[in-house]
């Protein structure tokens, strides 16, 4: 056991998540999953991860999407946090655009049911070249498809249910080689589950109380995925903990 002691500032938060390599995923793609949790482990209070996050966790969630090719994220999580496009500094872009990227990435949203606003600047005001997609199934309502196909890319991952394994499959099959996860609990359950998750940013905010949501939602029958600490980052009490995917030690 060692002690951990506060060490130098970082002049900039976001350069050690920029430094890691994610050029060799396990599988078709490597996927980080971005997640937020009080002390207790709640994801959310009265439904929202907002009142979680501190002004260094919100900066940081909105900086980190720029490691990605694509930002993957639950229906529910779009229908309660109100997402829109991505949106990145000018100095990001330009870090991107002479990485070969696309000055932003397109969001991504998982959904069965198709039960969106398509109306919503999530879709409207996508930038060009990073068209919103959607991840759904063959058993998909026909008619919602069709709606879907008039202002988003939509992608077929799984027959009865969207998954976890075919849905990275096809997103690093559009050219999405680093796909950024920021939730909801049940899809990152369904990741984990699936053996697709590389890499886990969680923010643990010093806070206790909130909804009955843990960070993560196991499906049943999911085993036990074991991580390894990689850094430890703090400001004003939230820690930034990043880890990997532990080969060899899974239960």
């Amino acid at each position: 056991m060692r002690v951990l002691e506060q060490g130098a500032r970082v002049a900039d938060p976001l350069a050690p998540y920029l430094a890691v390599d994610r050029s060799r995923p396990r599988h078709d793609c490597w996927v980080t999953g971005h997640m937020v949790a009080g002390l207790d482990g709640t994801a959310a209070m009265a439904g929202r991860v907002g009142a979680l996050s501190s002004a260094a966790d919100q900066e940081l969630f909105r900086r980190m999407r720029q490691i990605a090719d694509v930002v993957l994220v639950g229906a529910e999580t779009v229908r309660r946090e109100g997402y829109g496009p991505v949106r990145l500094s000018e100095q990001a872009q330009q870090a991107r655009v002479a990485q070969g990227r696309a000055p932003v990435p397109p969001v991504a949203i998982v959904t069965r049911s198709l039960d969106l606003d398509w109306s919503a600047p999530v879709f409207r005001a996508a930038a060009h070249g990073a068209r919103t997609c959607v991840v759904t199934c063959a058993a998909a309502d026909p008619a919602r498809l069709v709606e879907a196909e008039q202002v988003a890319t939509v992608v077929l991952a799984g027959e009865e249910r969207v998954d976890p394994a075919a849905a990275m499959r096809a997103l690093a099959e559009l050219g999405h080689r680093v796909v950024l996860c920021e939730g909801g609990p049940r899809w990152l359950g369904e990741v984990v589950a699936a053996d697709r998750l590389d890499e886990l940013c969680l923010s643990v905010s010093p806070v206790i109380g909130g909804d009955p949501l843990p960070v993560c939602m196991n499906p049943p029958g999911a085993g036990v995925t074991a991580l390894a600490l990689r850094s430890v980052l703090e400001e004003d009490g939230t820690l930034f903990l990043r880890y990997e995917r532990a080969e060899g030690r899974d239960g």
